[in-house]
């Protein structure tokens, strides 16, 4: 769909300065999606591998991000593999809703409610990232909590549209529950894409 270099704005990961690879096409749903215009696939033309390897080569930062839509409606092996062999950190966001694949120096597991994970996410998940929308959110993020691993990384982020009501909740949720830590949209502070 497009491509960009910016800032990660948000996750284990934010500040850094990353290239993102925003694939069209998600079958998940979100109605408080910000990037509903990636979800038809149709929409938007294809790209050639080495192209998109070659555009991320142009900027001197070496984190690619691959988002959505949803990205792993494709295989992403051969992509990330190019990218690891042009020197690039991969890192993945993606609700998990379809079989793994890609070469992955960071998983970031979003799940959402609409539609139900693929168990592979689980193991290679480095971060867990809950996105609060309302109260019933919280027993949500515990239940897939529970099946990722000791290690990886446990977040709640505000929904940017309820930010101001749910963050209060967050930060008393996490100081009761300290496995869990804050993720903010910081890209949307600052007013970056």
């Amino acid at each position: 769909m497009e491509a960009f270099y910016t800032l990660q704005g948000e996750g284990q990961h934010s500040g850094r300065a990353a290239y993102f690879i925003r694939l069209g096409g998600c079958e998940v749903g979100c109605h408080w999606c910000d990037v509903k215009e990636s979800w038809n696939a149709d929409l938007h033309p294809k790209h050639n591998i080495n192209n998109i390897v070659d555009g991320a080569l142009k900027y001197p930062g070496r984190l690619a991000v691959i988002t959505g839509g949803e990205p792993l409606m494709y295989n992403l092996d051969e992509l990330t593999g190019q990218l690891q062999d042009a020197g690039f950190k991969t890192n993945i966001e993606t609700s998990g809703v379809y079989p793994f694949t890609g070469h992955w120096d960071w998983v970031c597991f979003s799940p959402k409610k609409f539609k139900t994970p693929h168990p592979d996410i689980y193991q290679n998940a480095n971060e867990l990232k809950a996105i609060i929308y309302n109260k019933s959110d919280f027993e949500f993020a515990e239940s897939h909590a529970a099946l990722v691993s000791d290690e990886c990384t446990l977040l709640l982020q505000p929904e940017w549209s309820k930010h101001e009501v749910m963050l209060p909740l967050i930060i008393d949720y996490i100081k009761d529950n300290p496995k869990w830590k804050m993720s903010l949209q910081t890209h949307k502070y600052m007013n970056i894409p």
